[in-house]
């Protein structure tokens, strides 16, 4: 080989090799781009199941990420299977899956690796908590009636109605007209006629008020006891309460000291229980017990009418309510029948 020959033969060589550099240096780099786009991404799957194992379809699949654009939405399919593709690595997402009936359940934050396929296992959706109503129907009123009606029947001895005594525990505030309904009650009672009666008897023997004697005198003592007696009930009994809501019964006790039972009863003149279930200025028994005595003056003979008559009898009307709040804490309740039991 001469001289020339050999030194063409090298320059090809040279030249061969620069062309494989060159192609060496340029082809490497949409490969590398590729990969690296490849490994950037990743992927979610999972399986939406119910509480007993059973596949949820059509579960909606919501993936949220750091930013709007990093949100994905998707369903699951006939098996509760989704997957979620393409997904940026290296940044939070979280997982809500969605279904009718069910409580939404929720990932903790899922942050892929490159090229990492995240399979949950434990996408389990809760049966969706019942909230149940039961609304209970109360009527104030309406246990108000059935204890005012049991209250009707309360006889002492089984004769002497004993009706403005409560033995309840929990007793309901009465309505202006079931007060009206016990007043007139007790007015026009068989007892209570017997006994005005009776009462009449007596004044006609003292001569007293200054009626005339005979069917005449005792007609008008039996009159002016039966007036006496109904305005103050009605006025003290019915009338007052409603306006002032203040209950005209009394409240039996029954328990705690001789002292405070004693206490109680002794004041129930002077306090009442309001509606609201307060202590209250017995404003009514006290004003039925004045204004029935000053209408006294109305239809009583001149010799009987007067200041004096007038706050003698409500005084009189006053301790008489003492002493019969005294006898029901401490003797009544014992001969009360047909009573309600506490």
């Amino acid at each position: 080989m001469n001289r020339s020959t050999s030194h063409l033969l090298k320059s090809l060589y040279i030249i061969s090799l620069s062309l494989l550099a060159a192609l060496v240096l340029v082809c490497p780099a949409p490969a590398q781009s590729v990969a690296s786009t490849e490994e950037q991404t990743g992927s979610i799957a999972g399986t939406v199941t119910d509480p007993n194992g059973g596949a949820v379809p059509g579960a909606r699949v919501v993936l949220q990420g750091p930013t709007p654009h990093d949100s994905y939405t998707g369903l699951a399919n006939d098996n509760g299977f989704f997957e979620l593709r393409n997904l940026k690595s290296g940044v939070p997402f979280r997982v809500t899956v969605h279904a009718q009936g069910f409580a939404d359940w929720t990932s903790a934050p899922i942050v892929l690796e490159a090229g990492q396929y995240k399979l949950l296992t434990d996408c389990t959706l809760p049966v969706e908590g019942v909230h149940t109503t039961v609304n209970v129907g109360y009527s104030a009123e309406r246990v108000a009636t059935e204890q005012v009606a049991a209250q009707e029947k309360q006889r002492v001895l089984g004769v002497f109605p004993n009706y403005y005594v409560n033995y309840d525990s929990d007793p309901a505030p009465m309505t202006a007209k079931l007060k009206f309904k016990l007043a007139l009650k007790v007015a026009v009672d068989p007892v209570t006629i017997l006994g005005i009666g009776f009462i009449a008897g007596l004044d006609q023997a003292g001569n007293t008020p200054d009626y005339q004697q005979g069917a005449k005198g005792y007609g008008q003592r039996f009159g002016a006891i039966a007036a006496d007696g109904t305005t103050d009930i009605l006025i003290g009994g019915a009338i007052l309460p409603s306006l002032l809501h203040q209950d005209p019964r009394y409240f039996y006790q029954g328990k705690g000291t001789t002292r405070s039972r004693f206490f109680h009863a002794i004041t129930y003149p002077f306090v009442c229980r309001g509606d609201n279930g307060q202590p209250q200025p017995n404003y009514s028994s006290l004003g039925g017990d004045l204004a029935a005595s000053a209408l006294e003056n109305t239809y009583y003979p001149q010799s009987n009418r007067g200041a004096g008559l007038v706050f003698g009898h409500f005084a009189l009307d006053t301790a008489e309510r003492a002493v019969s709040s005294l006898a029901q804490e401490f003797l009544f309740r014992r001969l009360t029948k047909t009573k309600p039991s506490n």
